[in-house]
């Protein structure tokens, strides 16, 4: 792998980060202009913008029939969502999770997940099944909109103060230089998408490990730092449930318009590898499951649950890496997950479940 390469492949993904930025930022400044609720901003403009580099990268994949990169990037970025930007904002503080998270969005995203491995199971998403996740993008998009009229006035000055401006600017001066940010950040999506490719199949092939473990971990890294960037500054800003809302949010979109957008614009769909069918899109499914129990548990997510959350990804990571080195170490490195970690993990929290429900009888 030559350094040129290399070079390009980290630009592209400064590409994509910055690409994203200017797409959000202009989108959600033009909307205001336009005089749209800054709550729909946040649940739709906002989130579509985050989930844009998995949509570059993997439309850009599927066209040039790299279906281990355009799948690995989509579960990939599912499972990082999770365990990494949610594990390290509850680690920056314990996470208040909104009653529609767990009511509506968590069950969706689990739904979807599901329905992706369905999809899956004869080795390939077809055309038409992308098809239907891309109509399932848009009438989610429907359905929050609709359900975001409901919200409290307090709710929308929150999404209002995280993702727009407190007063829409106005004048035609100011809505084509929305226009131009927004120009300007879809060019160097496409841009950065392309270079990231390019440099991830490079660099597969310099590791010798497949393209689906480059998708699963680096690629989907990158893509995922506009989710990063956003849910770490609402943690930061105490804006908590802003933080548990961008990535379940994104995990569904990432699933429903990124992963079926690329099946139906590539002609022969995409091809599922029996590694990713027996266990990265299971373990997609199982930490996208894990969400009920632990939002469930007193409506918040505290910090030892988002260290755990970080100590798994780093198992997963560990596991992939241990696999793509044929490492004799793999078997028991996976009984020992298998058999003692994974079923303490999931102990663990059911007694804390437990608890919090006794505390509650008690209280009431």
């Amino acid at each position: 792998m030559d350094w040129i390469t290399l070079l390009l492949f980290i630009v592209g993904i400064v590409l994509l980060v910055a690409g994203a930025e200017l797409l959000v930022r202009g989108a959600s400044r033009l909307a205001l202009a336009l005089r749209v609720s800054p709550l729909v901003i946040g649940l739709t403009i906002v989130a579509y913008g985050t989930s844009s580099p998995e949509l570059a990268v993997s439309t850009v994949a599927a066209l040039h029939n790299q279906a281990d990169i355009a799948l690995g990037n989509v579960v990939g970025s599912n499972i990082f969502n999770v365990l990494v930007i949610l594990g390290i904002s509850a680690a920056i503080t314990p996470l208040i999770i909104h009653q529609q998270i767990i009511r509506l969005d968590v069950p969706v995203m689990i739904g979807v997940s599901a329905l992706t491995f369905v999809f899956a199971l004869d080795g390939r998403i077809q055309r038409w099944e992308g098809l239907v996740l891309v109509i399932g993008a848009v009438a989610y998009t429907i359905l929050v909109v609709w359900l975001s009229r409901r919200e409290t006035k307090s709710v929308q000055e929150e999404y209002s103060g995280e993702f727009g401006e407190s007063e829409a600017p106005g004048g035609a001066k100011s809505i084509l230089w929305q226009l131009l940010l927004i120009a300007i950040g879809l060019g160097m999506l496409g841009l950065g998408s392309r270079w990231l490719v390019d440099g991830a199949i490079s660099l597969a092939r310099y590791l010798g490990v497949s393209e689906l473990v480059i998708g699963l971990t680096i690629v989907a890294t990158g893509t995922s730092l506009p989710e990063v960037a956003a849910s770490v500054a609402a943690a930061l800003k105490g804006e908590r449930d802003i933080a548990v809302g961008n990535v379940v949010g994104s995990n569904i979109f990432n699933l429903l318009l990124v992963l079926g957008a690329a099946a139906g614009i590539s002609n022969q769909g995409i091809v599922i590898s029996q590694t990713a069918l027996h266990f990265d899109l299971p373990v997609m499914i199982a930490v996208a499951a894990v969400c009920l129990p632990v939002f469930m548990r007193g409506f918040n997510m505290q910090r030892w649950e988002g260290l755990l959350f970080l100590a798994y990804y780093i198992a997963y990571v560990s596991f992939l890496a241990l696999k793509g080195q044929n490492n004799p170490r793999l078997e028991l490195f996976s009984n020992a997950m298998l058999y003692a970690v994974l079923p303490l993990s999931g102990l663990t929290v059911l007694i804390s479940f437990v608890v919090w429900r006794a505390r509650q009888r008690r209280a009431s």
